[in-house]
């Protein structure tokens, strides 16, 4: 190959190309996706409980500022994000949890063990209700509004730093307003 040919400079483009293509992810927080059900109500579904008889509904999910939880007992960041979820829970935060692709006995020993800190456990054991969410994995947390509205998506472990930083600032302007219709 000639110095002067053009084949000469194709590594060097190849790195750039690449510099290019990985620096763009550089400063994206991977918690951050996208979702495209932001300010849309949550899809329809009807589900059953995985601790009563009932049957749950996109309904179920109206009427207050609710938090929307996916878990399972297989997700090692679950067990981590749970004694955070029992003191939001002991805060009055309502929390509904869809208990996602999961062996519903380990799931029920789990809270019988752990603590629940869920008003209801939907069971996704097939993953729909997930995907109609477009749910990446557990956990993820949704914040809902009294019309059954997703008003904000978090991928990951909700902890005290992501409440306050992602969830505080989009719920009524007193915490103790969390579970309570709008403007009651």
């Amino acid at each position: 190959m000639k110095a002067n040919s053009p084949w000469v400079f194709l590594p060097l483009a190849g790195f750039v190309l690449l510099a290019l293509v990985l620096g763009s992810g550089l400063g994206r927080d991977p918690q951050e996706l996208p979702s495209a059900l932001v300010g849309k109500p949550v899809p329809a579904f009807t589900l059953p409980s995985l601790l009563t008889e009932e049957n749950f509904t996109e309904q179920s999910m109206t009427g207050r500022w609710q938090l929307l939880n996916v878990w399972a007992t297989w997700c090692p960041t679950c067990h981590v994000e749970h004694p955070y979820l029992l003191t939001l829970a002991a805060q009055g935060v309502p929390i509904t949890g869809i208990n996602y692709k999961d062996e519903l006995p380990a799931a029920r020993e789990y809270l019988a063990n752990m603590g629940n800190p869920f008003t209801h456990v939907i069971v996704d054991e097939d993953g729909q209700l997930g995907l109609d969410l477009g749910v990446y994995g557990a956990p993820e947390t949704f914040l809902i509004s009294p019309k059954g509205e997703i008003v904000l998506r978090h991928a990951g472990e909700l902890n005290e730093r992501v409440w306050r930083e992602k969830f505080l600032p989009l719920l009524p302007s007193r915490t103790s307003d969390v579970g309570k219709e709008d403007g009651a």
